[in-house]
């Protein structure tokens, strides 16, 4: 909103941020502790670009934890501290909303000084509120925007741009914010701030590793991921924190690629923003499956963290082959890159889940371009697709976003014709194969179990049960079995097989 060249935001309009009893309640804590209280940073930002708040944050002069205390017991909410170095708090409500309350930052003496020492200018932003738990302050009332740090002309201008000097300096994960900001507000990066990020880019590394997962994460859930990561590539910073990323920079390619290894990654993520943002349009025939697949956030950025890594096995992995005309190699880079990530989500505290789907997307994504080679030349076999089938079970759907993104980002001039049609429908006859084959098998009792393999075959318990029991199960799902006796000589074949193996 704007009057007269100046900022303004009606009192009504700020009341209505807080969800019902909370303004008599945070009122009964200001009539204790007096005093100024400002709501700050992103919720009157996102309020002056007429946004819905998540949150709520609130400044006051000091003794935050001890607002924070006095809300939590009025309320009934849950207390959560919020850093031992600061005195800041949060409260978590039943109604979902979350009240933060921080004090004036290291030697701030006034609400301007302490928005000075924020990250960027459209979060150093305060409007005064102490009037309206008071009363003083009438629904259309005029409230004052503070802005020391020119924040407004900044959300005029719809760019990101650091808060001060000290800025990067005081705390480096600012660096990765800006891009967060970005990101989510769709704001350009002011020159000068990127020029002190590719200056000041090596002091990410005094940064704990979970604040800078977390912050990746919010970029990962943006739309507009690829054009920061290459934000970030282009600024250095991106090589300070995803270092084997940068190995394949300037790395050429077969004839199937345009793009160097870094470059296609990246168009990758970029192509698998395109799929997610237009699943019938890819998979015309099979979006609904997509579209229950991706139901959450979480799962999207997962896949969008599966297309930038899909190929980081590739520079560990690169080699001539002689014996085909000095032909670019990558062998196995897929298995090498599942690896690659699983180090990678290790330093940076992935929890066990992320990691496991995105290293098993990574280290199966040729897998649907060998089944897609056979079914041009005619010799696709149920087995196959079987077999892929089960290997990455309810995840086939992430798979083929991954093939998708990938195919789409491959357009050498040796790249099959039609390859997303390929993809596509071989996605369509593997959900037909799943529906009649494997679901009707894994769906009833099992033919045999392992009780049978010991007590009508006197085989051993060991690890080889799983292998002859599973070939049993591939053998139903074929329909080369289907009783019990056809099972159990299938069993007793495949044991006399593996024995003779194993010697």
């Amino acid at each position: 909103m704007k009057k007269n060249d100046k900022y303004i935001l009606s009192a009504a309009t700020v009341l209505a941020l807080f969800p019902d009893g909370l303004v008599e309640k945070l009122a009964a804590v200001h009539q204790e502790f007096g005093g100024e209280i400002y709501l700050v940073g992103g919720a009157v930002r996102d309020l002056l670009l007429g946004r819905q708040p998540g949150d709520l944050d609130f400044t006051v002069a000091c003794n935050a934890e001890q607002w924070a205390e006095k809300l939590q017991v009025i309320t009934g909410g849950t207390y959560v501290e919020l850093g031992r170095e600061e005195d800041a708090a949060r409260i978590v409500l039943r109604k979902g909303v979350d009240v933060d309350f921080s004090s004036f930052r290291a030697g701030a003496q006034s609400i301007a000084e302490d928005l000075e020492k924020r990250d960027i200018t459209v979060n150093a932003l305060a409007v005064p509120v102490h009037d309206l738990l008071t009363g003083r302050c009438q629904d259309q009332n005029e409230l004052p925007i503070i802005d020391p740090t020119g924040g407004l002309v900044d959300l005029e201008q719809q760019q990101v741009r650091v808060a001060g000097k000290k800025s990067f300096s005081d705390d480096p994960l600012r660096m990765l914010r800006v891009f967060r900001c970005a990101a989510v507000l769709d704001f350009t990066i002011e020159s000068d701030t990127l020029e002190q990020i590719h200056q000041q880019r090596e002091s990410i590394d005094r940064v704990a590793t979970e604040r800078v997962a977390y912050e990746l994460d919010l970029i990962m859930a943006s739309p507009r991921a690829h054009q920061t990561f290459s934000a970030m590539r282009d600024s250095g910073l991106l090589w300070e924190i995803l270092p084997e990323l940068r190995a394949g920079q300037g790395m050429d390619q077969p004839a199937s690629h345009h793009l160097d290894v870094f470059e296609h990654c990246l168009e990758t993520l970029y192509q698998m923003e395109q799929v997610l943002a237009d699943l019938e349009h890819y998979f015309p025939v099979t979006f609904p499956v997509m579209t229950e697949y991706l139901a959450t956030k979480k799962r999207q950025v997962q896949m969008k963290w599966a297309a930038l890594f899909h190929d980081v096995g590739k520079p560990v992995t690169y080699g001539i082959n002689e014996d085909k005309g000095g032909r670019i190699t990558f062998y196995n880079h897929d298995l090498r890159g599942a690896d690659i990530l699983t180090e990678i989500a290790g330093r940076l505290r992935w929890a066990k889940e992320d990691t496991a789907l995105v290293a098993r997307l990574i280290g199966g994504h040729m897998r649907p371009f060998f089944l897609a080679n056979n079914q041009r030349q005619g010799k696709l076999t149920l087995k196959a697709c079987l077999r892929l089938v089960r290997k990455i079970g309810e995840h086939l759907p992430g798979l083929f976003l991954v093939a998708m993104s990938d195919a789409l980002a491959g357009k050498g001039e040796a790249s099959p014709d039609d390859i997303e049609q390929e993809v596509a429908g071989l996605f369509d006859r593997l959900l037909q194969v799943e529906e009649k084959h494997v679901t009707p098998v894994r769906t009833a009792p099992p033919l045999i179990t392992g009780r049978d393999l010991i007590e009508e075959l006197g085989l051993t318990p060991g690890p080889l049960f799983r292998e002859i029991l599973d070939q049993v199960e591939e053998a139903h799902m074929e329909h080369r079995v289907s009783t019990r006796e056809e099972a159990l000589a299938l069993a007793a074949s495949e044991a006399e097989d593996l024995s003779r193996q194993s010697f």
